[in-house]
């Protein structure tokens, strides 16, 4: 019992590792993938190195390692040569090149290795889906050690592509990010691009074993995509990309072993589980990314709307200060207050029909000490009038250059000027001012309240 616990133990230790291994090797290379926005050629690739992979046991008649790599990379160059080729000499979009040159490459792939290996060891269904559950039955001796040949072959290709990543990482970066530049500082784009392929050709036959042509191609995206939600810079995109790709290694097997037994199963596929965490870990990423994410954009956009709505009050209080009575749009009062009643009756008012908003506004405004309520009075106070100034200032400035410079009807000018006067800081009221030679009056003739100091 203790020792076929034991046994049981080592074989998940391996299959954990594998998947790992196979997780962060993607992960790493997908990362480039990712930013260099050509994810789909890992789809590619992953696709279209078959007839390398089946070419090479047919020449050498061994599924060792070192001669599928060699024939996956030579049909990964292969594959991104025949891309630029058909988008740069056909009138094909280069995701539609793609679509071509994999598909094709990918049918006779599968017809090899169908008909010319059928009595071998070579099965289609492992190459699609992959079998990391199987990965511990195939061991070499190194070192004095039993070891699983896929835990020594993804090994080998974690520490190549480690490797050329760190000593290549600035070309890498450049090449990544501004190729054009990176040639004119006479660093080779081109080549490290072909490069970038042979390490993606080669990642992908090494995690066949593992996750399969399938399920790799979401061992290379999704992690970088993750990363592209939660970071800035490009050595913490990679560390967490390889950091997720091993996490959701890990958990996929856990799920794979415990989740179908709550469903009366014993397992499922570990390959399928990684893809399905990593989905799992995207959608909350996509959630809770801090810039990118659904709920900072969500709280960007109340804020955003909480500022146009407080400038809007302030705008109002501002009109009412004046206390001028010949313009329809301002209600006057001697005290410059208005009311909440005021405030949603006032003709072209945000708030018409929107008392809850207004309610929530305003109570804002008053723990932020814009405004002040007093004998059931809304009063700006004087920070409030500084800022309420300045949106009527904005405003005001607009509807005279759509006035004077773009011919714009009359009667369209409050509309224009009342979106833009929510997105103008005071260099472009300068610059505004400045164009069109300090104007003291408004087209309809209302004073243009000078820059708050």
């Amino acid at each position: 019992m203790i020792w076929s616990a034991l046994m049981w133990t080592s074989l998940d230790t391996w299959i954990v590792l594998a998947a790992v291994l196979a997780g962060v090797t993607c992960g790493l290379i997908g990362s480039f993938l990712v930013l260099k926005k050509i994810s789909m050629m890992g789809d590619a690739i992953s696709h279209a190195v078959l007839p390398g992979i089946a070419l090479a046991f047919l020449l050498t008649g061994s599924r060792s390692g070192l001669p599928l790599l060699i024939g996956a990379g030579l049909v990964g160059i292969l594959t991104s040569v025949l891309v630029q080729v058909l988008h740069q000499h056909t009138r094909l979009e280069e995701g539609a090149s793609m679509g071509v040159v994999f598909t094709v490459l990918f049918a006779l792939g599968l017809i090899m290795i169908e008909q010319a290996a059928r009595n071998v060891d070579i099965h289609p269904e492992h190459v699609l889906f992959g079998a990391v559950e199987l990965v511990p039955l195939r061991m070499v001796e190194l070192w004095g050690f039993d070891i699983p040949q896929g835990v020594i072959v993804l090994s080998g290709v974690l520490l190549f592509n480690l490797i050329l990543v760190l000593v290549f990482f600035k070309e890498f970066r450049l090449v990544t990010f501004d190729p054009a530049l990176a040639t004119t500082l006479g660093i080779p784009a081109t080549a490290l691009h072909y490069v970038l392929m042979i390490m993606v050709s080669i990642t992908t036959v090494a995690a066949f074993e593992v996750v399969g042509s399938v399920l790799v191609v979401a061992m290379l995206i999704v992690p970088g995509s993750i990363a592209w939600l939660l970071t800035q810079r490009l050595s913490s995109f990679l560390l967490v990309s390889t950091g997720v790709a091993g996490v959701s290694a890990v958990l996929g097997h856990v799920a794979a072993i415990t989740i179908p037994g709550f469903f009366g199963y014993t397992d499922t596929s570990t390959a399928g589980s990684m893809a399905v965490v990593l989905g799992v870990f995207f959608f909350l990423a996509m959630v809770i990314a801090p810039d990118q994410g659904l709920f900072a954009r969500l709280v960007k956009k109340i804020n955003r709307g909480f500022a146009v709505h407080t400038q809007d009050v302030l705008g109002l209080l501002a009109r009412s200060a004046e206390r001028s009575t010949g313009s329809e749009d301002v209600l006057p009062l001697a005290d410059g207050g208005l009311s909440a009643r005021n405030l949603a009756a006032i003709q072209g008012s945000p708030f018409a029909g929107r008392r809850f908003l207004l309610f929530i506004v305003l109570r804002c405004m008053q723990f932020g000490k814009l405004l002040v309520f007093r004998e059931g009075r809304y009063k700006a106070t004087e920070q409030g009038l500084r800022r309420g100034q300045e949106v009527l200032r904005s405003h005001r400035l607009w509807e005279t250059y759509f006035h004077d410079d773009c011919q714009v009807d009359p009667k369209e000018l409050h509309y224009q000027a009342d979106v833009l006067e929510h997105y103008t800081d005071a260099k472009l009221r300068k610059d505004l001012a400045s164009g069109l030679d300090e104007p003291i009056n408004d087209p309809q003739g209302r004073p243009i309240p000078d820059e708050p100091e």
